[in-house]
């Protein structure tokens, strides 16, 4: 009998603990729902040099990932809330990557502000100091140096099936909801960006 009680007992947490994630995750689920029109309004513009760019067949929050600024300290994405950005992982090592940056570097001179970001993570995990040499030989000078040496962030955001290769970008409107994301690299400073960007902007 003591036995059958705990049983009970037990199953009766797990389906309370069960319920509690399912509200969590509809609770997420709905803080992205006001995203949905946007989305429709950027297809058509996902086209041209960011034609790859994939618009998720329903938005969802980011994770809140941490990685380091540029004094190095921990930075996470939350507190860019309020900004439309555009979240970048890349690497050194990453023939693709290397060749967006200048890209990425003309698009936050263009448009980066108090209304949007480019958030461009470097995900090197040996000779941390590469990734700031090769982005001062070519000239980039407009992004904020963000890092993060475990490569962390690229796992966090496999799991939730938002990152598949490298380079990754993800377009995040001001409450942190996926608008879109492309595995592989674009011309970010092209007309067609430029026009998608905006209008993830409400420009």
């Amino acid at each position: 009998m003591q036995s059958l009680s705990k049983t009970v007992a037990t199953t009766a947490l797990v389906m309370a603990l069960y319920g509690m994630m399912t509200l969590s995750g509809n609770a997420q689920d709905a803080s992205c729902t006001a995203s949905q029109p946007l989305i429709e309004r950027l297809k058509p513009l996902m086209k041209g040099e960011v034609a790859a760019v994939i618009a998720p067949e329903k938005s969802k929050p980011l994770p809140d990932i941490t990685f380091l600024g540029p004094d190095g300290t921990e930075r996470k994405l939350s507190s860019f809330r309020g900004k439309t950005v555009l979240l970048n992982l890349w690497a050194t090592w990453c023939a693709p990557c290397r060749k967006e940056m200048p890209a990425l570097d003309r698009l936050q001179a263009e448009l980066g502000g108090a209304d949007f970001e480019v958030v461009a993570i470097s995900i090197d995990q040996r000779n941390l100091e590469r990734p700031k040499a090769f982005l001062s030989e070519i000239g980039v000078s407009k992004l904020t140096y963000f890092s993060d040496p475990k490569a962390k962030v690229f796992q966090d955001l496999k799991v939730t099936s938002q990152a598949f290769g490298m380079p990754t970008t993800l377009l995040i409107d001001k409450n942190g909801c996926e608008l879109g994301h492309l595995p592989g690299a674009a011309e970010w400073s092209s007309d067609d960006a430029l026009a998608l960007v905006k209008a993830a902007m409400g420009k």
